[in-house]
């Protein structure tokens, strides 16, 4: 049975309920220490690459339904191939065998950044 994928702030405490932690943002977060993070994992590949993640921040109207329908497509394109498609693999083996996983993010918005995608794209996966 899957797991069931939560998405945190990785600023927020640590759940001791909260399973496997795994952050999921390719820059570590700024004024989080190893300890207070409490990670199981760090997911490096399964973050948006670098060009994306310019790309999304240097738009003005990111947060808008329609570009942000634009950064998940991308996004999606990235899952799909090379390295983070090997990482969302590892992912969906993590979640198949643990009940509980917690994808943290730095991002503010919990409902506007890319943890949101990649737990679709995870969920996805899962349904194969």
């Amino acid at each position: 049975m899957p797991a069931q994928i939560t998405l945190k702030r990785v600023y927020d405490p640590a759940d001791p309920e909260g399973g496997v932690r795994i952050l999921v943002d390719r820059l570590w977060p700024r004024g989080v220490s190893k300890e207070r993070a409490a990670l199981d994992r760090w997911a490096k590949d399964a973050a948006p690459s670098a060009e994306l993640r310019q790309r999304w921040h240097a738009d003005p109207d990111a947060h808008l339904p329609d570009h942000f329908a634009a950064f998940a497509a991308d996004y999606r394109a990235e899952l799909a191939q090379g390295p983070a498609e090997a990482e969302l693999a590892r992912l969906a083996e993590l979640a198949r065998t643990h009940p509980k996983i917690s994808l943290l993010y730095g991002a503010r918005d919990p409902r506007v950044n890319h943890a949101v995608v990649l737990r679709d794209a995870l969920l996805a996966r899962l349904a194969e």
